[in-house]
């Protein structure tokens, strides 16, 4: 199985952990991490992990949580892109896209997530889509693959995307998943939008 074989970035977990046990409980959460079939967190140094249990610890949110995953899961996508913020955006590079007009720092900082898209897309194929807004795809997305769902299930991943463009591109950014694979669609498309002030 791909899920098996992909890798995928260890905050697809550790940025979940805390949110959950803070709305759900430790037990609750020890519970749903069993489930996913994680036994130990991972070393966030250690680089990539197997995508399949992450996937699964997503899945089985949505499962046993259908009232609160969707707020869970972007809340654990806002923690990831303060992460990414923290640890793996040099500060300089930050300072260059917030100095620029969002027309111009949005297409650069969609260009940086497409070259790192292995971090959050496993086995799935991340594209970038021409012009604007910036718009992307994972097509066969490893976080949803398997599930069938009437409205998009991508909470996590949006607000990252939100979350990055929000801090380095002006405020009010929003990725709007426009379609899903778990509603049977090729890719899950994400449009980035910006809400006026």
């Amino acid at each position: 199985m791909r899920g098996d074989k992909g890798r995928i970035g260890p905050n697809a977990i550790l940025q979940f952990v805390p949110v959950l046990a803070a709305a759900k409980g430790a037990a609750e959460t020890a519970r749903l991490l069993a489930l996913a079939g994680i036994t130990a967190l991972p070393d966030p140094s250690a680089g990539l992990i197997a995508e399949g249990p992450a996937a699964r610890l997503h899945q089985m949110v949505r499962q046993a949580h259908p009232q609160d995953a969707a707020r869970l899961a972007a809340e654990a996508g806002r923690r990831t892109g303060d992460y990414i913020l923290a640890h793996r955006i040099p500060k300089p590079a930050q300072a260059v896209l917030r100095a620029l007009p969002a027309r111009f720092s949005a297409p650069i900082l969609a260009r940086a997530i497409a070259k790192h898209a292995w971090t959050f897309c496993g086995s799935g194929e991340f594209r970038l889509g021409p012009g604007w807004p910036p718009r992307f795809e994972i097509i066969d997305n490893p976080v949803v693959r398997g599930e069938v769902s009437e409205v998009a299930l991508c909470h996590w991943h949006g607000a990252v995307f939100a979350r990055l463009f929000d801090r380095l591109c002006g405020p009010g950014w929003q990725a709007v998943e426009t379609t899903c694979c778990a509603q049977g669609a090729r890719a899950c498309r994400f449009e980035m939008r910006r809400c006026p002030n």
